[in-house]
């Protein structure tokens, strides 16, 4: 923690250097001025640190113009910075809030699937390109059809490689499912308690599977790797999976995000909590993730009791997992920040309750308005901006 400090101080150093030098000419100025007022008094290093060699008004002209267009450039870069009054109620504290302006928008890719993949389509006015990484066993044409409603020249969607393979998931009863059948599975109620406790991948063919190339290259460059929202499971792990692809993010200078679900999925992260889902990222992906998204937000009871009567609940911060807590002043308040199983865990409001239409089985004509909970784009866009913003 103390090491983030002194590196958020770090874009301070080059315009305060920049002051000082400027205050010790106008120093030298003001020395050479005093040295011909007062000759003998000051030694020959001073002289020769105050351009004594030169003719008195060339060298106080010199000086004083250096020194002048340095305190000024100094000033000009210490201007952003704003000082602003807190709004609470102590008294004499100001809160000072860095702002750096990036030369080009960031560089994302996003690991997910599913409606997680569109619900980060909400990026796509704030960045300079975006890549989409569907999951393994999924096929890339449906997000290519899909895409279509927003299409834009910067963002791709791509598998990682169009190598076959396959993906089989382990219970914790020891079941063996292939990837393909696991929503039937899971959906039977005798198996709503189970959850996945291992991941397994074979490939087909003759076993090549070298990862696309433009895959790669989006990691190399990326700013950040986003994984989610989507299932743990489905979506995000199993390209975690291939050993080039997970080395590629290991290796890669971008921010990896975890964006942690809204809710257990049953059979599949049942009593799942935010540090058991960060536990799988690392188990599978060899990687601890730099930030976790986990959204807290005032739940109705009526969502609520939906959810609890399908076997889903909350995905929460386990009270004996904080490593370390900090509260930090963010620009509009103050921010709680937890360490969980190495990864800055951030809580904020992510999720909006949503109006969703769904037909009755005995009555296929027959639609009925269910509320549900999922991840607010412009929510997720603005808290992952607001983090590659950070020093």
């Amino acid at each position: 923690m103390a090491s983030k400090r002194l590196a958020s101080l770090a874009s301070l150093a080059w315009p305060l250097a920049l002051v000082l030098v400027g205050i010790e000419l106008l120093t030298a100025a003001a020395a050479a001025l005093v040295r011909a007022a007062v000759p003998g008094a000051l030694s020959d290093l001073l002289s020769y640190l105050t351009l004594g060699f030169l003719p008195l008004p060339l060298r106080v002209a010199l000086l004083l113009a250096a020194g002048l267009a340095l305190l000024g450039y100094g000033v000009w870069l210490l201007g952003g910075l704003i000082v602003i009054p807190r709004a609470d109620d102590a008294d004499g504290k100001e809160l000072v809030l860095g702002y750096t302006r990036a030369d080009r928008r960031p560089r994302i890719v996003v690991l997910s699937g599913g409606a997680g993949m569109f619900i980060m389509a909400s990026l796509v006015q704030q960045v300079e390109r975006l890549t989409c990484v569907t999951p393994l066993q999924e096929p890339v044409e449906y997000y290519y059809r899909a895409s279509s409603l927003f299409s834009a020249a910067h963002v791709d969607y791509t598998p990682p490689t169009p190598a076959a393979a396959q993906l089989t998931a382990v219970l914790d009863d020891g079941t063996r499912v292939d990837m393909h059948d696991i929503r039937q599975v899971v959906e039977d109620p005798s198996r709503a308690q189970r959850h996945i406790a291992d991941l397994q991948l074979n490939w087909l063919g003759d076993g090549s599977h070298q990862v696309s190339r433009v895959v790669l290259d989006a990691i190399r460059e990326a700013d950040a790797i986003v994984l989610g929202p989507g299932s743990l499971f489905e979506s995000i792990l199993p390209n975690l999976l291939i050993d080039e692809l997970r080395q590629a993010i290991g290796q890669a200078r971008a921010r990896t995000i975890y964006i942690c679900n809204l809710m257990t999925e049953p059979g599949l992260t049942t009593g799942f909590s935010v540090a058991d889902h960060v536990r799988a990222i690392k188990r599978f992906g060899q990687f601890t993730p730099d930030y976790v998204l986990v959204s807290v937000q005032r739940t109705e009871p009526d969502v609520r009791q939906r959810y609890e009567a399908a076997n889903y609940a909350p995905v929460q911060l386990d009270l004996e997992a904080y490593e370390e807590t900090a509260v930090v002043a963010v620009e509009h308040g103050r921010q709680k920040q937890l360490v969980v199983e190495g990864a800055t865990a951030l809580e904020a409001d992510l999720s909006s309750a949503l109006v969703q239409y769904t037909a009755s089985i005995n009555d296929p004509g027959e639609r009925r308005a269910v509320r549900m909970l999922r991840h607010d784009p412009d929510k997720l866009a603005a808290a992952i901006m607001a983090l590659l913003r950070r020093e």
